[in-house]
């Protein structure tokens, strides 16, 4: 294992013993359930930077599997949308956070009438070499897990994700990305990047490197402010803007011309007809917006039209586009 990933382990070893309310960002949005109660310390160990659990993703009793448990908090949200046993699985290579995260769930199990621990299963294991079989997840989630990784541990961390979903699986996560170049001292520090600070890509290679695994569609669902690195307190001479990013990477087939990437575009037709068909598969009705990819977005705008306006990117996706 590299070096850089036993500091990982410790970091996360000492928060696990220790809430870090430091940690990652303890602030993320969280879901509110009907019936759902949160114990507090769940909340204290919520070590990811967004928030990834939809009820969208989450219909018809999904297979789940979670990577990096942390205090248990969404794979308690999870369990709410699949109440079998071992209908949600829970991977962290940190034996004292498994530990921990068992406590937090035997907490929940008090305060929610419905949950049951057997829900949640928790397994050893590392997200480059995950204790699950081929084919056999529905959605599989990370939160502000993977933006650790350095670049050759990143891919096979996508790829064993890639390998354990179902075809037509969702892998839901939110990393950190920062638009802004990182010098080398700040890359290269282990503590920096396990507090998942220093290791952000640009959301240009953090979608690259998810389409290069072979997920076929894209959804930017939210793009938030997340940290900033001022020259006062790290090693750089500028001021650094990190966000966090929450995407849903749909593992079907990459068509033709390339992955379909949401990034919250839209297309309004505003001509005179009374649809607008570019016999593309993307159909505009008059004043009716639809939200398109940004390869759909990009034909439409070559085809030099003055009654079809084309949004810029906002960022969020809530589904019902194009492809």
């Amino acid at each position: 294992m590299d070096h850089y990933l036993n500091t990982t382990i410790n970091v996360y070893r000492d928060a696990a013993l220790k809430p870090d309310v430091g940690l990652c960002c303890t602030t993320s949005p969280m879901s509110a359930l009907p019936g759902l109660e949160i114990p507090a310390i769940m909340k204290e160990m919520n070590y990811g930077c967004g928030s990834i659990v939809s009820a969208r993703d989450l219909a018809n009793n999904p297979k789940i599997l979670y990577v990096g448990v942390g205090g248990g908090m969404e794979l308690l949200q999870f369990s709410y949308f699949n109440r079998n046993a071992g209908g949600v699985i829970g991977v962290d290579v940190v034996d004292e956070m498994l530990t921990t995260c068992a406590a937090n769930l035997s907490q929940a199990e008090i305060v929610n009438p419905w949950f049951e621990k057997e829900f949640i299963e928790l397994r050893k294991g590392s997200a480059l070499a995950l204790p699950v079989d081929d084919n056999t997840i529905d959605v599989a989630g990370q939160n502000c897990l993977f933006n650790i990784f350095k670049e050759s541990d990143l891919k096979t961390a996508l790829q064993e994700i890639y390998r354990v979903l179902k075809p037509g699986g969702r892998l839901v996560m939110s990393d950190p990305i920062c638009n802004q170049k990182i010098n080398e001292a700040l890359r290269n520090d282990e503590r920096l990047r396990a507090l998942c600070l220093t290791g952000s890509l640009s959301l240009q290679d953090y979608i690259k490197a998810i389409t290069d695994i072979g997920f076929g569609t894209i959804e930017i669902r939210a793009k938030r402010p997340y940290r900033i690195l001022a020259p006062k307190q790290y090693a750089t001479d500028e001021l650094i803007y990190i966000e966090s990013v929450e995407v849903c990477a749909i593992k079907d087939a990459v068509p033709a011309d390339g992955p379909c990437v949401f990034t919250g575009k839209a297309a309004i037709y505003y001509g005179d007809q009374e649809y607008f068909d570019d016999h593309k598969g993307h159909v505009l009705l008059p004043n009716q917006p639809l939200a398109v990819c940004d390869k759909t977005a990009a034909n439409l705008v070559a085809l030099n039209r003055n009654d079809i306006f084309i949004s810029t990117s906002t960022w969020f996706y809530d589904g019902g586009g194009c492809c």
